[in-house]
């Protein structure tokens, strides 16, 4: 069908003469007996006569149009170029990132800190070495489970806090991996050099970052978002997953066979009401569990042995809000640690676990991204929520009702991303370092940059804030090594590879090309790799309708570059320009 244009529409005059009479009067004779040079005079005044009164009839109709209109309540559009702010929808401000710099709306309170007063530019917590710490209030709670702590615990756990090793520059990086943003990150139990990945759409990437173009995306395993990846502690080639799609997976890491261990959908698509996603998972090694919580605040347990469920579903936060983290301490496997959108991090013992028989109860302010015992010791709680707050627990055995310390750090976001979180450094001896991206953006030497930081849970100083200048993108995924001074990062859909300075220039000398570019990638002519965006507008919520995905493995063309032409010179923290 043609495309139709709106035209104005003029009134028609029609000028009706006596063309059935007989006679004709005298006037009209005298009229056909005229001239030719008056003939035309007249028929111009005619016309002139004319035009003058279809421009006053067309008048008359507008006028009466606007009339009609303004009684319908349709009153002419008018564009106003006043300044909107998104944040409270009033004019004469504006709200939001301006290159590297944050605006604040007057109307609310500070960004980072959440506190009145004052702007995110001018918060005392990010001019602070120390990222706002509120320190521990003084409390006797000596019981006779510190003492047992101190002698069995404890006694493993170094005194003397050793140098922290910093994983600070590029090694390798795979542009563009997954198809959607990536979602968690896992590195294999024994082989030191596979990178584990998944992302939105559900896909499972395995890549040997030491061989570079050693990679593999396995796209028939969920149909929807990858939230957690464990791995089976009796067989390192199987992989178990949960996801958004309701199901958890058990893949053959050689082979790309997929199974499902449990279905928390089985009738399929009944409406969004009703459709369970599951997102907390972690394995219980004493038990042989594979424990997963839903969207409704329930946990569910399936036997690693006979992938059968165990036992009904228990409500463990409230009912109706995710779970969004599950772990089991590694000292005490019957110790459960979960996390969710009721604002609070819980304590569980799985001898005796049912709804309301926690242990402890860790209230936030907001959604609680994540929460993690400490490594190596179990003692320490390390928890992550959305009101910009890092909080530590130095003792399960204390008092739980405050946390240890409260560290003022920017992750609370307004987009599409996947969420921050702090995560333990599993090889420091001290259980004290700790790992997150930041959200508000700084500038360095004029480029507008989300670093890294490495944050002391002991004193809640700035360690170390590590960025690469073609990195454009939000690094909310990172995870480190358990056994090298390696760290993995998952920014939009690439994946970088974080060494030690030392050590990344041995590899580089043996092999140049380690950038690796995949599909079609919108190169800036700067140089950067920040072509794709960190938004994804889509939903998260699952839109399969309860159907598989019948994609086969993905095999993505691949285009190798220098390292060198991706490597630039570190920057250092003293060179940030705050505006």
């Amino acid at each position: 069908m043609p495309p139709q244009t709106r035209r104005m529409s003029f009134p028609r005059v029609v000028i009706e003469r006596d063309t059935d009479s007989e006679e004709s009067s005298s006037s009209e004779e005298e009229e056909e007996n005229l001239p030719p040079e008056e003939e035309e005079e007249e028929e111009e005044e005619e016309e002139e006569f004319l035009e003058n009164e279809i421009e006053e009839k067309v008048e008359e109709d507008c006028v009466v149009e606007e009339q009609e209109k303004k009684k319908k309540g349709k009153v002419p559009i008018t564009i106003s170029l006043k300044k909107v702010c998104k944040v409270c929808k009033r004019t004469g401000h504006e709200a939001g990132f301006k290159g590297a710099t944050y605006i604040d709306c007057p109307m609310k309170p500070c960004y980072l800190c959440k506190m009145p007063g004052h702007t995110t530019m001018t918060c005392p917590y990010r001019v602070s070495m120390e990222h706002g710490v509120v320190p521990a209030p003084k409390r006797n709670t000596r019981s006779p489970l510190d003492f047992v702590f101190e002698r069995q615990i404890k006694s493993n756990v170094s005194t003397i806090k050793p140098a922290f090793v910093i994983p600070n520059q590029i090694d390798c990086a795979v542009i563009r991996y997954h198809s959607r943003r990536i979602t968690c990150l896992e590195f294999h139990p024994t082989n030191n050099n596979i990178l584990l990945s998944g992302d939105k759409k559900g896909q499972l990437g395995v890549w040997d970052y030491d061989k570079v173009h050693d990679k593999t995306v396995y796209g028939n395993i969920h149909s929807c978002i990858l939230n957690n990846m464990r791995f089976n502690p009796a067989n390192d080639g199987t992989l178990y997953a949960a996801s958004s799609d309701g199901t958890i997976s058990c893949t053959d890491l050689e082979s790309g066979m997929s199974s499902s261990l449990m279905d928390v959908n089985p009738d399929g698509w009944q409406g969004a009401n009703t459709w369970r996603m599951l997102y907390g998972m972690d394995i219980n090694p004493d038990k042989g569990l594979v424990l997963v919580a839903d969207n409704f605040g329930c946990l569910y347990m399936v036997d690693v042995r006979s992938h059968n469920k165990t036992g009904e579903a228990i409500l463990i936060h409230k009912k109706g809000t995710k779970v969004v983290g599950l772990q089991c301490n590694p000292v005490q496997p019957e110790l459960l640690l979960s996390c969710g959108n009721d604002h609070f991090a819980r304590i569980w013992d799985m001898r005796k676990l049912e709804a309301g028989s926690s242990l402890a109860d860790l209230p936030h302010r907001r959604v609680v991204n994540s929460a993690y015992f400490s490594p190596q010791s179990g003692c320490k709680i390390l928890t992550t929520a959305q009101d910009n707050r890092i909080r530590i627990w130095d003792s399960i055995f204390g008092d739980l009702e405050t946390p240890s310390r409260e560290i003022v750090h920017s992750h609370d976001f307004n987009r599409h991303l996947t969420p921050f979180r702090a995560e333990w450094d599993p090889k420091d001896p001290s259980e004290s370092l700790a790992v997150i991206g930041r959200y508000i953006s700084e500038n360095y030497n004029g480029a507008a940059l989300h670093p890294i930081d490495f944050i002391d849970t002991s004193t809640g100083k700035l360690v170390a804030e590590i960025m690469e200048p073609n990195i454009t993108t939000i690094s909310s995924v990172n995870k480190l090594h358990p056994r090298d001074n390696v760290m993995a990062t998952g920014s939009s859909r690439s994946l970088f590879i974080w060494r030690t300075k030392d050590n990344s220039e041995l590899v580089q000398e043996k092999d140049e090309r380690r950038i690796i570019l995949c599909g079609k990638l919108s190169k800036k002519s700067n140089g950067k790799f920040g072509g794709e965006s960190d938004d994804d507008f889509d939903d998260d919520k699952f839109n399969s309708k309860g159907k598989k995905s019948n994609s086969k493995k993905r095999e993505t063309k691949t285009s190798s570059y220098s390292l060198n032409k991706f490597k630039t010179k570190p920057l250092k923290s003293s060179k940030r320009n705050p505006s």
